[in-house]
């Protein structure tokens, strides 16, 4: 589990670096890089856990774009957790048949369901009304995806 871990943490510390260079186009057109990520600015949060997760927002492409830049406002501002990340137009298998765009915004451990919650409560804030999951980094570090015939996943649905 630990060996996953740490592999999963460098390959996100990579990307990361790979997309400070992308922080401001639009997601829907960028195609040489998966992710976009945006980094708080702007007050403190704890430190990622063992336990850390992130809500899951899939959004259509054409309005990928709009609903990205209002989260990347909000990481940055502070009022999200310490980072977020946009799948850009790079095609994905793991996105399988679907087109929509995913959006996950980070929370530092899934148990702190105040924390979660209140993350929840800011995106609803920021227009996303229709229900979402959220998933802990552990089952991604575990290849647990619904395209790969997973099911409950969730920590979360609301």
């Amino acid at each position: 589990m630990k060996k996953k871990v740490k592999r999963h943490k460098s390959i996100k510390a990579k990307q990361k670096g790979i997309s400070v260079h992308y922080s401001d186009p639009k997601p829907s057109e960028v195609t040489d890089v998966y992710w976009i990520y945006a980094m708080r600015k702007k007050g403190n949060y704890p430190k990622s856990t063992q336990r850390s997760g992130k809500w899951l927002i899939f959004v259509d492409p054409k309005n990928v774009d709009e609903v990205w830049a209002k989260i990347k406002e909000a990481t940055e501002a502070g009022k999200l957790g310490d980072c977020a990340k946009v799948a850009t137009a790079k095609p994905n298998q793991l996105s399988g048949k679907s087109k929509a765009r995913v959006i996950c915004v980070y929370t530092y451990d899934w148990t702190d369901e105040r924390d979660v919650r209140r993350v929840r409560e800011e995106l609803r804030n920021l227009g996303i009304k229709n229900k979402i999951s959220y998933k802990a980094d552990e089952d991604t570090f575990n290849g647990k995806y619904r395209i790969t015939g997973q099911k409950r996943i969730s920590k979360y649905y609301e």
